[in-house]
């Protein structure tokens, strides 16, 4: 109940008005009280959180005041509670042994005599309260003393720790059985500060006495560890903690403290420092060897991590590459019955005519999306690519026109090559398109004027992760453009990923560039700086073959452009889109031709069983349920020397037997179609 500020007050005042005058001014003052009917009452709600209690002296008159007296005289030592007795006014002479007679039985009593001014009432009651409180804070203190002093020999008992006292003026020493025993003395032992002394091992105590003189003479604590000697003969450790205490007149007076056995700590202190020094040399050799192993897993974590990361790149690569080689299969189907029908269409009109400009549109638009396919298909490796001996310097300086052309007049272009560069086996005019677009991005980054400088050399690659290892002809585009940061840089070959302006550019020239360099058993490294510009070298893998010269007398069509061929064939056209077939007939037949149309290889076969003539079977590739490889092979079977032509939108020919059958790329016009025709009939 202690520092509570609400506690109830009785009421014992049973007759007239006063109970409830009484209750009415503690309410006003915030007092909270309780009404007892009698004494016997009032003596049962008696308690040590009770307040105070407001008693009549008529409830007192000849009542039997015994347990109320028992139960004040039973008390507590902190405890003294306040009775505040109403008398009634009268003579001196019979009011006085009542009062000595109230005063014995209840002990702390306040008298007022009736009537009262309310302000007397209420200030002896508060003055009553504020007494009781005081009662209350002093228990709290008490307790708290008292479990302080609880918890203290619990603990020196729970950590073997043994209390002492010093008198410094007596050199008295007083001290616990556990701090007798920490001197190996016994509890009914006499223990006194020469014993101790006598105690402490000679080479310690020149510094335990020096460590209690400064204690008091600075008044810091006193705390040292030292050896003692038993009265056994055996040594042990002791760890003392003091402080000083002073008297009433800020004198020292005492050192009061604790003190511990730190034998077994010390021992094993010893044995660990002999044991540390023994090893210091075998852990300094296998702190080497972790130091050798920990750098080796650094690098080998390094090693994985740049693994993976080109592992995720490469899958991400390859997963667009297939996306995108599907896609291009598919748009080219539909660019090649749109070209084919353009092209029927532009025969039948005049090219000044409205029509005319309309179908020439519309074509060129067409070949636009072709060659947008193309670029989609060569960033995939899936573009059809025609591979010959090419010596790259002879490309380069035939290109100069046009390079020239692509440029404007506040740019210079530079061209440098080795000499007797050798053959590298690449398709001419792919290879020619990516160079030109290098050129282009490289005049791009330089708003403002520059250099491009083009290089061809040759280089060797070693025990490179890209690059087979071997001979190489390299070609450098190098520009004195703005160049790109890191991150630019990293993202420059991914598909779609551009710098120019919405509209500006397809983000797929550096990644057509990449995949055909890839196709080619090549690379594409690019090298840049920002505001000092950027270096794309094209390598590609040195020809071990001589290029073979034309043979005399090969077929030159005639000219297709009057629509009469030099050739009359009946020509077996094969493709799962009949729209594609149609087309492709329309074509044909426009040429004079013969053509059967068919839907599936089942039904090519059948007609090839039924023995009808036919010279050409000319089959598109993806096709359900037997591609065209498969059919190319059951033809052969059935007529050995029948010229196959294999019509693909993409280069995924996974089967050897489609080595030695020619490839007509679609989307084709009229004249790549009646050259192939008329190869396969010669």
């Amino acid at each position: 109940m202690s520092g509570n500020d609400r506690c109830p007050v009785l009421l014992l005042t049973p007759s007239g008005r006063d109970l409830a005058v009484a209750q009415s001014l503690l309410a006003a003052a915030g007092i909270g009280s309780v009404a007892c009917a009698n004494v016997q009452q009032l003596e049962g709600k008696m308690s040590d959180d009770v307040c105070c209690a407001i008693v009549a002296d008529e409830a007192l008159n000849g009542a039997d005041l015994t347990p109320l007296a028992d139960w004040v005289s039973s008390q507590p030592a902190w405890s003294d509670l306040p009775f505040v007795v109403l008398t009634q006014r009268s003579g001196g002479a019979d009011r006085r042994p009542m009062a000595e007679r109230l005063t014995r039985a209840l002990g702390n009593v306040t008298f007022i005599e009736r009537p009262f001014h309310s302000t007397t009432f209420v200030s002896v009651v508060q003055t009553a309260m504020r007494g009781r409180y005081r009662q209350f804070e002093a228990r709290g203190r008490m307790l708290e003393l008292h479990e302080g002093e609880a918890r203290l020999r619990t603990a020196l008992t729970a950590g073997q720790l043994g209390s002492w006292t010093l008198d410094l003026a007596t050199r008295t020493l007083s001290a616990s059985a556990t701090c007798k025993a920490i001197f190996g003395r016994r509890e009914t032992d006499s223990f006194t500060y020469a014993d101790l002394l006598t105690s402490v091992h000679p080479g310690d105590m020149d510094r335990m006495q020096a460590a209690v003189a400064r204690s008091i003479e600075t008044g810091c604590d006193y705390a040292i560890e030292y050896r003692n000697v038993w009265p056994d003969g055996t040594m042990h450790w002791v760890d003392i903690r003091a402080r000083i205490v002073r008297d009433a007149r800020d004198q020292v007076a005492q050192l009061v403290g604790v003190s511990s056995d730190i034998t077994p700590r010390k021992t094993s202190e010893d044995q660990l420092r002999r044991i540390n020094e023994s090893l210091e040399s075998k852990v300094l050799e296998r702190t080497a060897q972790l130091e050798h192993a920990h750098q080796t897993v650094l690098e080998e974590i390094q090693q994985r991590e740049h693994t993976e990361k080109l592992l995720r790149q490469v899958q991400k690569l390859e997963m667009i590459g297939q996306l995108t080689g599907g896609i291009a299969h598919d748009f080219n189907n539909l660019l090649m019955a749109i070209m084919a029908n353009l092209e029927l269409v532009r025969k039948d009109v005049r090219k000044e005519e409205r029509v005319g400009r309309l179908v020439e549109g519309a074509l060129k638009g067409a070949q636009r999306g072709a060659a947008l396919t193309q670029r989609l298909l060569a960033f995939a490796r899936q573009q059809v690519l025609s591979v010959e001996p090419v010596r790259l310097s002879t490309l380069v300086h035939g290109m100069t026109d046009l390079l020239e052309r692509s440029i404007n007049s506040t740019i210079e272009l530079k061209i440098e090559t080795a000499n007797d560069v050798p053959y590298t086996s690449v398709d001419a005019n792919q290879v020619e398109l990516a160079i030109l677009n290098l050129v282009v991005n490289a005049r791009d980054a330089m708003p403002d004027g520059g250099t491009i400088y083009i290089d061809v050399d040759t280089a060797v690659s070693i025990d490179d992760k890209e690059l087979k290892s071997g001979d190489y002809v390299r070609v450098t585009v190098r520009d004195t453009g703005i160049g790109m940061d890191a991150a630019t840089l990293a993202k420059a070959m991914e598909p779609f990923f551009t710098t120019k302006e919405p509209g500006k550019g397809t983000g797929l020239g550096l990644s057509m560039i990449h995949g055909l360099a890839r196709q080619l058993q090549g690379a594409l490294r690019l090298e840049s700086t920002v505001r000092q510009g950027t270096v794309a070298s094209l390598w590609l893998p040195v020809c071990e073959v001589e290029p073979q010269l034309a043979e005399t007398g090969a077929l030159t069509p005639g000219d297709t452009s009057t629509g009469t061929p030099d050739v009359r064939a009946v020509i077996l056209v094969v493709d799962d889109d009949p729209l594609i077939a149609s087309s492709t007939a329309y074509l044909l037949q426009d040429l004079g031709q013969d053509v059967i149309e068919v839907n599936s290889g089942e039904e090519a076969l059948n007609v090839l069983r039924s023995g009808r003539a036919v010279d050409v079977l000319l089959t598109d590739y993806s096709m359900p349920k037997m591609t065209g490889v498969e059919l190319a092979s059951a033809a052969r079977a059935l007529r050995p020397a029948l010229p196959v032509i294999l019509a693909t939108g993409y280069a995924e020919l996974p089967d050897k037997a489609a080595a030695d059958l020619p490839r007509l790329r679609k989307p084709y016009q009229q004249s790549q179609l009646m050259i192939e025709i008329a190869k396969a009939v010669r």
